[in-house]
Formats: C-alpha cells, structure tokens, sequence
C-alpha cells in the first residue's frame, strides 16, 4: 500500500515541518485542503507551488492531490440550477487541476458537501444533469494536466446528493470520462447498506483513491472499524492508488493520530 496523510491535520504547522514529519513516520503522499495553503487556489502563485512541491519532494514525500475542493469559498456550486454558477465552478475545477499538476499530483477529491446539496425545488436527477454540466467544463484541463477527479460519495447527514458508491458509478458512466473515477472513504461507506469490501469490490472497475479513517471522525485504528478485510478487498480489487490518512477529529494530537494511524494500517496490511 501507498500511504499518504491529509496535511490539515497538522493544524498550523508550516509546509516543510509537515512534509518532515510525514517522512520520519513512514508516509510517502501528502494530500492537500487548498484552505490550509491560500482563500483560493488562483492565489496560489506558481512560484509558490514550486516551491511547495520542492519542500515535499526533498524529503521523500509527493503532494499527492487537493481535497476539500470547495471549502471556505463563496460563489461555486456543483448542483446549482444557475448555469453562470455551474460554469463558474468548472472552471474553478480547472484551475484546481492546473494547480494539482503543478504541484506534482494527480488527483482531486470532489466532497464539499455544502457545495452540492440538490436545489430547493428540484429533484436529484435534475441535480445529477445540472453536476454534470458542471464538470463538463473542466473535463478538457482534466485531460491535458493528467489529473483523475474523483467523485466522493458522502453520507446523509452530510449532503442530500451523491450518497452511495452506486450513484457516484452511475455519474461516471454518463459522463463517460477516461479522467472522472470514484474516490471512496470508510467513514462515508459505513452509512451504506453493503459491507464496505463488498462496496470495494462492486466499484473496483472506477476506484482512483481512497480515505482511511473510522465512522468516529477519527483515524484508522482509533475506533471499532476493523481494517483487515478492507485492505484486503483492495488487494482483490487490485487496488494500486494511495490510501490516504483523512480524519476530522484532531485530538489528541497531530503527530499521535499519524503516528498510530500508519502503525494500524501496517498491521493490517501483513495481517
């Protein structure tokens, strides 16, 4: 396995610390929340995202991707019934993947919840057509920078659309796409009716990566999820992305939840 960890876990610690650390404690990737560097990704110079991907890569670590795409911004929706909003958003997506690629990743989480709940007075096939109009903007920036946007599937009580691993499959297949696949996370399959390996190995066909933590907000080890038959419905899935660290409960510390997280998936792994 590829192991990778979410960098706002490291609550205001700056770049090159985070990268250091990671590296002692056995991580290869680094997954970036486009809020933790900058309001928006456009003010983010390329200059400073070269040197962002040199702090990383001195160590040993990549900058694997963005999460978080949407966060703590205004004005973009990937439900809205506005198209002038839709294409807006796109567009925003292309240069989250300009930047993705500059800084030496290839993958964009798409959650942000709040940013596409389906629209008062519409139904969620009318905000499946409107989401796929707005990634149709950002499908040829996708191409041309080889960055994969993954579709993230999140629970009820978070979003009232794209809930299951069935609908983000449905999504990808109309969009018909060689660089839209399924993201998956083990907090969000927990509120799915099928075990989370029978959800690994049902979407193996579309999986590009993959978020390890437990249905408590915390990290892999740190709660009743058991992850050896996780990790090894992605080895039958022939699983080759990352796995990647992401939690949103921060306690007790920073260096603790890393620390034991890739202590626990390690142990998985062999066991």
């Amino acid at each position: 396995m590829k192991y990778a960890i979410c960098n706002e876990t490291f609550e205001g610690w700056d770049h090159t610390r985070v990268c250091e650390r990671v590296a002692e404690l056995g991580y290869s990737g680094l997954e970036i929340a486009p809020f933790t560097l900058a309001h928006r990704i456009t003010e983010i110079t390329p200059q400073r995202r070269a040197e962002l991907r040199q702090q990383s890569e001195r160590v040993g670590v990549q900058i694997i991707g963005l999460h978080w795409l949407l966060a703590k911004t205004e004005g973009f929706h990937l439900t809205s019934a506005d198209a002038a909003i839709r294409k807006r958003t796109g567009l925003y997506l292309t240069e989250l993947a300009q930047a993705c690629a500059e800084l030496g990743g290839n993958v964009l989480v798409l959650g942000s919840p709040l940013q596409r709940n389906v629209p008062e007075g519409y139904t969620r096939h009318q905000a499946a057509d409107f989401a796929l109009d707005t990634l149709s903007h950002c499908l040829p920036e996708l191409e041309k920078s080889a960055v994969y946007l993954c579709l993230e599937p999140l629970t009820k009580a978070e979003t009232n659309f794209l809930n299951t691993a069935a609908e983000g499959e449905t999504l990808i297949r109309r969009l018909a796409h060689p660089f839209v696949k399924l993201h998956l996370d083990v907090k969000a399959m927990s509120d799915e009716l099928l075990p989370i390996p029978d959800i690994i190995r049902a979407n193996s066909h579309v999986l590009n990566h993959f978020h390890a933590n437990d249905p408590n907000r915390r990290g892999p080890g740190f709660g009743a999820t058991d992850f050896k038959p996780i990790f090894q419905a992605l080895r039958d899935a022939q699983y080759a992305g990352w796995v990647s660290v992401e939690v949103f409960d921060y306690s007790p510390d920073p260096d603790t939840i890393a620390r034991e997280s890739i202590r626990y998936m390690r142990e998985c792994e062999t066991g």
